[in-house]
């Protein structure tokens, strides 16, 4: 099974720049995805990330490996716009090879283990064929609404102060 962009904008949160799967190739729930990354020399990191010797961040081929793992998690789900997928750990990672503009990374993801609220992943990148990075990576599922409160959005206390203002 293939998803198109829009439909992978349907699984995940993220959006341009942070964005980083174009295509899933294959998909088989809770056990393994395919997907690909078009690098490109537009990338707003290759600005900083070195000029006149542009290497895709290491950290941000781990970011889209963990994003195709999201997708396997969150394809699963049938209230998947209410959750998020978040890392909790990166073990094991190894970078072989540096990715430069023109490179089409290839994310091979396999789930280790599966569970409504957790998930672990072993994932390998390739370019060319050969390995360019991989790494076991772990997340959590949470709730959107508890990760705002978290980050201290204001909206729901907001709203609590307004409702107890209005009944006064």
């Amino acid at each position: 099974m293939m998803f198109t962009i829009q439909e992978i904008m349907d699984f995940l949160p993220h959006r341009y720049p942070f964005l980083l799967i174009d295509r899933v190739l294959e998909y088989e729930p809770a056990k393994h995805l395919v997907a690909i990354k078009n690098v490109t020399m537009n990338e707003p990191f290759f600005q900083g990330h070195f000029p006149g010797y542009p290497i895709m961040p290491g950290v941000l081929v781990i970011e889209a490996m963990a994003q195709a793992g999201g997708i396997i998690m969150m394809a699963s789900m049938p209230d998947h716009n209410k959750k998020l997928v978040v890392f909790t750990s990166i073990e094991r990672a190894k970078f072989r090879r540096p990715v430069t503009p023109g490179d089409q990374l290839r994310f091979e993801v396999k789930v280790l283990s599966f569970r409504t609220r957790a998930g672990r992943i072993e994932g390998k990148a390739y370019v060319d064929g050969k390995l360019a990075c991989e790494a076991i990576l772990t997340c959590q599922v949470v709730t959107r609404e508890r990760e705002q409160r978290a980050h201290g959005d204001a909206a729901p206390a907001a709203e609590a102060a307004t409702t107890a203002v209005e009944t006064a």
